[in-house]
């Protein structure tokens, strides 16, 4: 309420934009009303004096919120527009903006905390009750809560009834009803969408305001990720024209290593858009080995301050879909100027490391190199070279010194989970030819190890120089779950002491000791639910599944702004900048005085860019697996209970992913009570047990391509249930007993239901 007592009786023109500027809540007329203590025929004249003010230009807005015309009020609700450089905009969300006043944009000013400790990151579309304040020449926005309601955009599939009335089927699986259409701006039946709300009334319905096409089309799946998650994916005019001009920077060799004469390579996978990273190495003499990871120099070109930096900043991470990649930086930059090409020269950061016969790294340093990259190779033919004993000496050097690099890490003893990654293969017009999961190689490992041994030189050397350092954090499993990963183990008679320090040798020495591979790989599934997410901040706290005590993102400034901060922090630190470049580009390729007074905002919002990005590769891939099984409909599969739910299983099919429902109503007749701690449900007449890690054939009843969603039901007796019996190691097959099975829907892709009609 307005903190002032305002006198009683139809208010003045004056008197209505005093109460709006000083009320500490959404002033619209029944509180305007109200603070006046107006009844009767006096709100009638209340209305007609606030809609003069309104055409007189005096207040904006509508009867439930008011504010002085260009001004914005105190406490009122706010719909967030954009993310720009990880800092929310928003406007009021009752504005009705018209070419002579258009919304006011606000800052909002999130609360400081750990990514982890707090609610979700805003994101567009959502929308906030928030306290507001002028600041210079802009506005401030200090969240005080998040509304429901907030993702007002919603994409979908147009659907059509019998009357011809237009629904909208989300392709968002977690949104299981349809909603009607009131508006279908153009849209036809079957066409993919974006709507927002008619009105403030859910009754309002939906509004078509884009029309994207064909939803089962080549690169609609990863369109649909795009839009969802708001991820920014069209370069701004500034941005390209920027990175344009600082693609033509001449590489100046006096303040550049000359590296041009060694033979580095870049070995990626075959399908790589860009190339971050190159490896070298040769004997030193002393039974150690000498090496050079050359990273792509992007702090070079992406100057601090610039257009191209606050879209990098925006988007925090190059986001990588099986038909496209929606890159940090413009192509010219990513794919080009940036990118270790073999045969070309290239601006790089170079990190020397010096290796000892142990494996361990005794001394590193950093310099800005020139380089030339002898050749980029795909990880499987260095692989190919390496076991056919045909590769060139550099690359048997590279092995030679991983194999030292090995040593040190088996004796470090970092957390070792052997996780399947799946690979969807299209073919030249887009479409699934393969999906598979990507085969582990040595070469991998090699790659890997290397690119951690710089991530590790690179926190330390900013350590040494007491410099800024953004640090990738991995805190150890809290206490809630690792109680819950003991209850879980006590299941399979396996104990877990909480008394003792936990560490990840601690989990590795636990997965050895299982012979049974099935029940090692369902108690591996439970060691890694146990673990807490990654993320990125300026303050230490280690890496618990590297076993690290310093570690921070070095080795991918291409696709990552939190190892462009490493690279700019490096150059400051160690005084690497290059001479003043030419005009149109920012000077300094260090650290803006903005980073370095706080780290952790910048930190904060890479960690939520990166967790969208996840969902969005993720969703993405579930998608073009369903779409891959869609025309399998029917068909059995080998599958492994992965989760176990009072209303069912959650299973996915061996070898390919995928996962999907098993609704615990197609089990059968009896009923199933839920064992939360050993993770299983428990037939009460015969006992039956449905439990995590289970291998059961199912039939595949729905595949959605545009949801991503499986569902499974049972096969028939006939064809059995292959089963694993849970301990002691032994797999029998056990046949399905009877039950009265509910027919899965094979006619629609869809089970989304409508709302307020009936099926």
């Amino acid at each position: 309420m307005a903190k002032h007592k305002f006198p009683q009786g139809l208010p003045t023109r004056q008197q209505v934009l005093d109460f709006i500027a000083q009320s500490d809540e959404p002033a619209g007329k029944r509180e305007i009303a109200k603070a006046f203590g107006l009844k009767g025929t006096e709100k009638i004249a209340l209305k007609a004096l606030l809609k003069d003010m309104a055409e007189e230009g005096l207040i904006d807005g509508n009867r439930s919120a008011f504010h002085a015309m260009g001004g914005v009020p105190r406490v009122t609700v706010l719909r967030i527009v954009e993310i720009d450089e990880g800092e929310p905009v928003a406007i009021p969300d009752t504005w009705q903006p018209d070419d002579a006043s258009p919304p006011p944009r606000l800052r909002v000013v999130e609360p400081r905390g750990k990514p982890r400790e707090r609610n979700a990151a805003l994101r567009v579309g959502d929308r906030i009750l928030a306290r507001t304040e002028e600041a210079g020449k802009g506005w401030l926005a200090h969240p005080m809560k998040k509304l429901q309601g907030g993702e007002e955009r919603l994409m979908g599939v147009v659907e059509l009834d019998g009357t011809g009335k237009g629904w909208l089927a989300p392709v968002d699986k977690r949104v299981r009803n349809a909603v009607p259409i009131s508006d279908l701006g153009g849209a036809e039946e079957g066409q993919l969408v974006l709507a927002e709300p008619a009105g403030r009334s859910p009754r309002s319905g939906m509004r078509v305001t884009a029309v994207l096409g064909d939803p089962l089309a080549p690169r609609a799946f990863s369109l649909i990720a795009i839009h969802k998650h708001g991820i920014p994916f069209v370069f701004p005019p500034a941005a390209i024209e920027e990175a344009e001009v600082a693609a033509k920077l001449p590489l100046s060799e006096a303040r550049r290593e000359d590296l041009r004469h060694l033979p580095i390579v870049a070995i990626d996978p075959a399908d790589a858009r860009d190339h971050d990273d190159a490896i070298w190495a040769e004997p030193d003499g002393e039974g150690g080995f000498r090496a050079i990871v050359a990273i792509a120099d992007v702090s070079f070109y992406v100057r601090p301050g610039g257009q191209t930096d606050r879209e990098a900043r925006k988007r925090g991470n190059s986001v990588y879909f099986p038909d496209r990649v929606v890159p940090m930086l413009p192509e010219v930059l990513s794919a080009d100027v940036c990118s270790l090409k073999s045969g070309a020269d290239r601006a790089a950061m170079a990190c020397h490391l010096s290796i000892d016969a142990h494996g361990r790294v005794k001394d590193f340093r950093f310099t800005r190199a020139l380089v030339r990259i002898a050749e980029v190779i795909a990880y499987e033919e260095a692989q190919r070279r390496i076991d056919s004993k045909e590769a060139a000496p550099h690359l048997v050097h590279l092995w030679d010194a991983w194999r030292l690099l090995e040593k040190a890490r088996h004796a470090r003893d970092p957390l070792e989970l052997e996780l399947p990654e799946r690979r969807v293969v299209l073919d030249s017009a887009g479409k699934i030819a393969e999906i598979a999961i990507r085969e582990r190689l040595d070469a991998h490992r090699v790659v890997e190890d290397f690119m951690i041994a710089a991530n590790v030189a690179a926190a330390k050397a900013l350590e040494a120089k007491v410099a800024p350092v953004v640090y990738r954090i991995h805190e150890p499993p809290n206490r809630e779950k690792l109680v819950a990963l003991k209850d879980y183990l006590a299941t399979f008679d396996r104990k877990l002491s909480l008394g003792q320090v936990i560490t990840p040798s601690l989990f590795n020495r636990m997965l050895k000791d299982i012979a049974d591979e099935a029940e090692k790989a369902l108690i591996m599934e439970a060691v890694l639910r146990s673990q807490t997410q990654a993320y990125y901040g300026p303050r230490n706290a280690g890496h618990f599944g590297l076993a690290l005590g310093s570690y921070a993102h070095f080795t991918s400034p291409i696709r990552r702004y939190s190892d462009l901060l490493v690279h700019r922090a490096l150059v400051d630190a160690y005084d690497l900048e290059q001479p003043r470049p030419s005009v149109g580009v920012p000077p300094t390729s260090g650290l803006s005085d903005r980073d370095r007074a706080d780290l952790a905002r910048v930190s904060e919002a890479i960690s939520n860019a990166e967790r969208r990005a996840m969902e969005a590769e993720r969703e993405t891939i579930d998608r073009y697996v369903a779409a891959w099984l869609s025309g399998k409909v029917g068909e059995v599969f080998d599958t492994r209970i992965t989760g176990v739910q009072k209303f069912g299983l959650f299973a996915t099919i061996i070898g390919l992913g995928g996962d999907g429902l098993v609704p615990v109503s197609t089990l059968g007749a009896e009923r199933f009570n839920y064992d939360e701690k050993a993770q299983r449900l428990i037939g009460e007449l015969r006992g039956e047990e449905f439990a995590m890690g289970q291998i059961l054939k199912l039939r595949l009843a729905e595949a959605n391509p545009l949801t991503g969603a499986l569902k499974f039901e049972p096969v028939d007796v006939a064809e059995g249930v292959q089963r694993i019996e849970r301990r002691g190691g032994r797999s029998e097959q056990k046949p399905r007993r009877q039950g009265n099975y509910m027919a899965g829907k094979r006619g629609r892709p869809s089970n989304i239901r409508h709302q307020g009609r009936k099926k």
